[in-house]
């Protein structure tokens, strides 16, 4: 599956879970019911999927990715006013230490969902 059609399912569930429960919940709770909307598509995904960053071939930090998608598309999930520069660099850094082409910021906020897409440039690597 081509990352552009299950950007659209992804952004189709986040869509689903907002229109349901709205805005005001903690984050914990927008990704258990994202989780459920992408089970229902028979998309494959992991919860707080642990990320190990190297350096010159030597562990220096792990973090948690909030969800991954057919071990392609990264997760990262918010629910605040807006998504900030620091969330954006937050999901760069992600799509590099994990060499995954593709992310999404889905940020539950007060009015809508808010998304933005991050693609690792692979020419570059």
């Amino acid at each position: 599956m081509q990352y552009e059609e299950l950007t659209k399912k992804i952004i189709g569930a986040a869509y689903r879970v907002y229109n349901k429960r709205g805005f005001g919940f903690l984050e914990s709770v927008y990704e258990k019911c994202l989780l459920i909307e992408l089970k229902k598509q028979g998309l494959r995904t992991e919860s707080q999927k642990p990320i190990i960053v190297n350096y010159e071939n030597e562990v220096v930090g792990e973090f948690k990715a909030d969800v991954l998608v057919e071990d392609t598309v990264i997760l990262e999930l918010k629910s605040v006013r807006q998504i900030t520069q620091a969330h954006e660099v937050q999901l760069v850094n992600y799509l590099v230490a994990t060499d995954k082409p593709v992310g999404l910021i889905l940020n539950f906020s007060e009015q809508k969902v808010e998304i933005k897409r991050k693609i690792r440039d692979l020419e570059k690597d």
